[in-house]
């Protein structure tokens, strides 16, 4: 009897441990896929309306003259790092408008960032496809390792990648375009709104409601102060895109 006993007690602690391993796990689980809330704003800029914004970007954005002002959060980013989450961060200011992603879309500017002359690294005006915190990509005109200038994107499936692209000095400005067909979504670059560089093209897979917007990052500054100009969204798409036209 004491023997079943025993069994007994060693299977109700057995049982309740599980419990307990589920639960945490359950509780991890949750903690990963939280996101930053997606507050609502009212802001119209470059005759686009922005409906959505993270970490108050509203209030980090002017227009003067058809151009766009973004300051960024001073040492802020966007990123979650494959690497433990040792670099992850998510308290950049992100200007989002909602598009049907059921329908063709592009999203078109010229690009300034804010580089310094040091201190400087990361900086970046960037555009941005945005579902939730773990599924989103980012198109950046950065200030790159060495203090170049370069056009970097990063893609997020759970966690981000990181593509460094080309090397544009002494370029200040380049112009940047989102496009999707539905089936399709690809990002590219211009030095003079003509001719286009493909960046990256992939499935589009993001949900029918979608988000797509404007920031910018100051991850080890004080500020960046990047500007949009010619600001447009539209809604069809490149006829061709591997060329970007």
């Amino acid at each position: 009897m004491k023997k079943l006993l025993f069994a007994f007690v060693v299977l109700l602690t057995l049982s309740a441990c599980s419990q307990s391993k589920s639960s945490q796990q359950s509780s991890t689980d949750q903690q990963e896929v939280q996101t930053p809330e997606l507050a609502d704003c009212d802001v119209t800029l470059g005759g686009i309306h922005f409906t959505k914004s993270i970490n108050g970007a509203e209030k980090q954005v002017s227009e003067a003259d058809g151009i766009v002002t973004f300051r960024a959060i001073p040492y802020s980013d966007y990123f979650k790092d494959p690497n433990e989450g040792k670099l992850t961060q998510d308290d950049a200011a992100i200007l989002l408008t909602e598009v049907d992603n059921t329908k063709p879309f592009t999203l078109t500017s010229k690009v300034t960032s804010g580089f310094l002359s040091e201190g400087g690294l990361y900086n970046a005006g960037s555009f941005f496809v945005y579902a939730n915190a773990s599924l989103w990509q980012k198109l950046c005109f950065e200030q790159g390792d060495h203090g170049e200038h370069r056009i970097v994107s990063v893609r997020t499936l759970g966690t981000s990648d990181d593509n460094n692209h080309d090397v544009v000095d002494p370029a200040k400005s380049v112009y940047f375009k989102i496009s999707s067909d539905t089936h399709t979504i690809a990002s590219y670059f211009s030095l003079d709104g003509k001719s286009w560089q493909m960046v990256r093209l992939y499935e589009n897979s993001y949900p029918d409601v979608l988000y797509i917007g404007i920031s910018s990052q100051a991850p080890q500054a004080e500020e960046c102060v990047s500007t949009f100009e010619g600001l447009s969204l539209s809604n069809d798409n490149v006829g061709d895109f591997r060329m970007g036209d």
